[in-house]
C-alpha cells in the first residue's frame, strides 16, 4: 500500500497518541503516505484529513486524549454513510485504514473493510470491555487515576469516620472498579456482573465496624450507578455517615502510564504490518502477552468475563 489512513473513534482513552505515533512511523519507515484522519468516521466522510510525518507526531507518546480529536458518527452507522467514506477515500487515495477505538468503531471497520477499504482496528478504550483483547489502550492509566483519586478521598472518610461510596467509569463492565476496589482496600467492590445486593454490603460494613474499623470506601462500577441512592441506604442502615463521590470523565485523561505506552506502540506496529502485507478486516489484540489479530466479526462474536476468583480475593481480604 502506498497511503494508510489513521483515525480514533468513540469514547477518547490515554495512549491513543501513542498508537498513532506508532502507525504513523512504522508507515513512514514502508514509505507510505500516513493521512490523519479527523474527528473519527466524521471525518473519514467529509474528508478532513492531515498528512502525519515523523515530527508532526513528536511529543505525543506522553500526552493524553487523541491529537486526532474524536467523535461519534451516527451517519455511518448506515451503509450511505459508510459508501461516503470509501469514496472519500478513494479520492484521498487511501488503500487501507487503522481505527483505534471500541467495539462500536470496530464494526464501522468491518462495514467499510466489506466494500473494499480494508480496515485494521486497535481496541482503545479505558474500559478494558472488548471481548477479543486481554487488554484495550488507556485500561491502566484510568486504573491508576482512579486509584489516586480514592485514595484522596480515603483522606477525608478516614478524618470524618465516613463510608464514601465512589462511582468510577467502565460502562457495563466492572474491570476498572474490581482493580480498583481492590488497589484501595475497598470495603466492598459493586459490579454489572454480579447482582448488586445492598444488604451484603451492610453486612460487611458491620463486620469490619466490629472489628475495629471506622471509615470505608465502597467502589461502584458505572454500570451500577446509583451511588448517592447507596450511600443513603448504607447512612440510614448503619448510622454511618456517608457520601458518594461521581469520579467521572477524569478518569479519561492524563498521561499514559509506560503499560499503555508500550502496549499501543507494539499495536500500531501490528497494525501497519498487516495493512502493509494488504490485510485487512482484522483486529490487533493482546493474549497471554503477545500481540495477536483476530478478524473483526468474529472479535465483536466473542464474549468477556469478569475474572471470579480475583472478586473472591477482593471479598475475601476486605476487612
Amino acid at each position: 500500500m502506498k497511503t494508510i489512513g489513521v483515525l480514533t473513534s468513540g469514547g477518547d482513552a490515554p495512549g491513543m497518541n501513542a498508537a498513532i505515533r506508532s502507525v504513523a512511523r512504522t508507515g513512514l519507515q514502508y514509505g507510505m503516505k500516513v493521512l490523519g484522519v479527523m474527528r473519527g468516521y466524521n471525518g473519514l466522510i467529509n474528508g478532513d484529513m492531515i498528512e502525519l510525518n515523523m515530527r508532526s507526531v513528536s511529543d505525543i507518546i506522553n500526552r493524553g486524549g487523541t491529537m486526532l480529536y474524536t467523535a461519534r458518527c451516527k451517519e455511518f452507522k448506515d451503509m450511505a454513510g459508510v459508501q461516503k467514506a470509501k469514496e472519500t477515500c478513494l479520492k484521498a487515495g487511501i488503500e487501507g485504514l487503522v481505527v483505534i477505538g471500541g467495539d462500536g468503531s470496530f464494526r464501522g471497520a468491518g462495514d467499510l473493510s466489506s466494500i473494499g477499504i480494508p480496515c485494521v482496528g486497535i481496541p482503545g478504550t479505558i474500559d478494558n470491555d472488548i471481548a477479543c483483547t486481554d487488554y484495550t489502550i488507556g485500561y491502566d492509566t484510568a486504573m491508576n487515576t482512579a486509584m489516586d483519586m480514592v485514595d484522596r478521598i480515603r483522606d477525608t472518610a478516614q478524618s470524618h469516620d465516613r463510608c464514601s461510596v465512589v462511582e468510577v467509569m467502565g460502562r457495563n463492565a466492572g474491570y476498572i472498579a474490581l482493580n480498583t476496589g481492590i488497589a484501595v482496600g475497598a470495603s466492598y467492590i459493586l459490579v454489572p456482573e454480579i447482582k448488586p445486593d445492598i444488604d451484603a454490603v451492610i453486612e460487611k460494613i458491620e463486620k469490619s465496624r466490629a472489628l475495629g474499623k471506622k471509615h470505608f470506601i465502597v467502589v461502584v462500577a458505572e454500570g451500577i450507578g446509583h451511588a448517592k441512592e447507596i450511600a443513603q441506604e448504607i447512612e440510614e442502615k448503619t448510622g454511618i455517615e456517608s457520601r458518594e463521590t461521581i469520579l467521572g470523565h477524569v478518569q479519561r485523561g492524563g498521561n499514559p502510564t509506560v503499560t499503555d505506552r508500550v502496549v499501543a506502540s507494539q499495536m500500531g506496529y501490528h497494525a501497519v504490518e498487516l495493512l502493509h502485507q494488504g490485510i485487512g478486516n482484522r483486529v490487533v489484540a493482546q493474549k497471554d502477552g503477545k500481540i495477536v489479530d483476530y478478524d473483526i466479526q468474529e472479535a465483536l462474536k466473542m464474549k468477556k468475563e469478569l475474572p471470579m476468583e480475583l472478586y473472591k480475593v477482593a471479598h475475601d481480604i476486605s476487612f
